[in-house]
């Protein structure tokens, strides 16, 4: 499967920044799984910081530091120890919580 990217990242002085709003929202689970894999190889591998706005949950367990918002405010700001499950759990709890 193709997935047409536009360019992800600005350069200014080498730093690029990618700033997703819902990235696997219309997307069926496999596909969704793919974008966010290239997102994670991206921000991993080549070190590219991503700024992602999700409501999904196991998307946002991917993500290395969370920042939930309501209304414009800062509610918690978690971080991932590494597991993912373990990640994921957390967010979960929290959204309850909320």
């Amino acid at each position: 499967m193709y997935i047409p990217l536009k360019p992800l990242f600005s350069r200014h002085k080498g730093i690029g920044v990618q700033f997703t709003d819902e990235p696997t929202g219309n997307l069926d689970s496999k596909s969704g799984n793919i974008v966010i894999q290239a997102l994670n190889h991206i921000n991993q591998e080549l070190g590219k910081t991503i700024v992602m706005v999700t409501h999904d949950p196991k998307m946002a367990s991917y993500c290395s530091r969370l920042i939930l918002l309501k209304d414009g405010v800062i509610l918690d700001d978690l971080k991932n120890s590494g597991d993912q499950e373990v990640f994921y759990q957390q967010i979960l709890g929290k959204m309850t919580e909320l």
